[in-house]
């Protein structure tokens, strides 16, 4: 049984459409225009207990307009949807102990106190016992390695280190389902693998479900084998990340390491040539020609080693964009 089970879910807001100039502005106040935006819009989409999924979108797509949905802080304009059984925008008591919400991009925590006040004002909220909350706490911050910062004004924290606190805070309470809406937007490297490296261990370790929104294609790779593509506020694409690649990418990237002294002259009769950088060179290819490619190359070319990869997958999922837009 799925725990999140969505059906023909949309959501639309009108949009007062404002003219420019003082007597547009007062012929406003007698009679406005608006317009329809569907932000989403008939999505169907079944998620099954412990999956990790990533919930990818152009800007604007309806990606965290669904998560809202989903935690009930908005309500839909038709559709239904149930989360652990619960319909969410009737906000019932024991479904808000048992789900929580990230956005990356707002706080959660009060700003000028130490996280450990904002922690302790959740463990009230959510009745979280002495012992439990104790035990929780001190489980995730060793994992994410910020004993030391509970003390600190959140103010002071980096964008990383607020990130790690708010992760806290969404998971003292021990959820069944976490939404995540992009959680390592503006980190840096370091913190970008930080986070998931721990998202990975407490998903595998908890066995919670997880619906991810990410910018980042190292978050999905490293994260979500399952991938629900959304655009123009509907559902594109659903299924794995192999898939995903396989049916919206044409073409394959061959790495050659040439030999000392071999030259890269005529490699664009095989392919498009990417780059060369001697002694390495890289061509693309159609992927149904990658063996005959190979074969010619190897017959005319010393070569000390060759790789055969997928194109980079920010490229394929923003084709896969581009092809819903022109549609």
């Amino acid at each position: 049984m799925p725990i999140i089970d969505i059906q023909n879910l949309e959501k639309s807001y009108r949009i007062y459409q404002k003219k420019e100039g003082l007597w547009a502005a007062v012929r406003g106040l007698f009679r406005r225009e608006f317009k329809t935006v569907h932000a989403v819009r008939n999505i169907n989409l079944q998620v099954q207990p412990g999956e990790f999924v990533a919930f990818l979108g152009p800007n604007g797509a309806g990606k965290t307009t669904t998560l809202k949905l989903l935690s009930g802080v908005i309500y839909p304009s038709s559709g239904t949807a149930t989360v652990m059984g619960h319909v969410p925008w009737e906000r019932s008591m024991d479904y808000r102990r048992r789900f929580a919400l990230v956005m990356g991009q707002k706080n959660q925590l009060w700003w000028d106190l130490p996280a450990q006040e904002s922690f302790r004002l959740h463990q009230q909220i959510y009745c979280i016992p002495k012992t439990e909350f104790a035990n929780s706490l001190n489980e995730l911050t060793e994992l994410l390695d910020v004993s030391e910062l509970l003390g600190r004004p959140v103010r002071e924290l980096s964008l990383g280190e607020r990130m790690k606190m708010e992760l806290i805070a969404a998971l003292l309470h021990s959820p069944e389902v976490l939404f995540l809406d992009e959680p390592t937007i503006g980190l840096d490297v370091i913190a970008q693998h930080n986070i998931q490296k721990f998202l990975k261990y407490y998903q595998e370790q908890r066995k919670i479900t997880i619906m991810l929104t990410s910018h980042y294609m190292k978050d999905v790779a490293a994260l979500c084998k399952r991938v629900v593509v959304i655009a123009k506020g509907s559902v594109q694409y659903d299924g794995s990340l192999d898939g995903i690649v396989d049916k919206f990418s044409s073409s394959k990237i061959i790495t050659l390491q040439l030999s000392e002294g071999q030259g890269s002259e005529g490699l664009e009769k095989y392919g498009v040539v990417q780059s060369v950088e001697l002694p390495r060179a890289q061509i693309r290819c159609s992927r149904l020609q990658v063996p005959a490619t190979l074969s010619k190359i190897l017959d005319s070319y010393e070569i000390d080693d060759v790789a055969v990869e997928d194109p980079p997958l920010e490229e394929v999922i923003s084709s896969l964009y581009e092809s819903v837009a022109e549609n």
